[in-house]
């Protein structure tokens, strides 16, 4: 399941720059195939992360509410290699990829966590109760 679109990509960018960072040819126009590679190789490296904990690519149409945080993670890494191909890279850029890094490192390790994806605690036991029998039953109270 993927996280973005090329067309997310290009809204990202903008046009201008989408076509720059991915015309190999020179004809002006954006190639698709670039873009894929960028999109597949992002979408693939976060995957990497959140597989420590969580199984991917993480279902978006049961977990809607991580649609954007993972659509944006995605972007930061696909403009951070796409950049890379026509240095220098924006320090913006950088930054962005620098801090989804370390947001999926903290995901690894458990630091961070998805909470829609991960268990409450506690589930799966049952409350047990202990101490002194009742003083007061139905049986006592039939008569009031």
């Amino acid at each position: 399941m993927a996280y973005m679109t090329n067309a997310d990509i290009q809204t990202r960018l903008g046009n201008a720059t989408y076509v720059q960072l991915s015309d190999d040819n020179g004809d002006q126009v954006a190639d698709t195939a670039v873009i894929d590679e960028a999109r597949v190789a992002a979408e693939g490296e976060l995957d990497s992360y959140l597989a420590v904990r969580h199984a991917v690519p993480v279902d978006l149409s049961a977990h809607a509410e991580l649609a954007g945080l993972l659509k944006s993670a995605a972007l930061d890494l696909a403009e951070y290699r796409l950049r890379l191909r026509r240095p220098p890279v924006s320090e913006d850029a950088r930054r962005r990829r620098d801090q989804t890094m370390e947001w999926l490192r903290g995901i690894a390790s458990g630091v961070v966590v998805l909470p829609s994806l991960t268990t409450p605690a506690g589930r799966g036991t049952m409350a047990h109760a202990s101490g002194a029998q009742r003083v007061l039953g139905r049986e006592k109270m039939n008569d009031f």
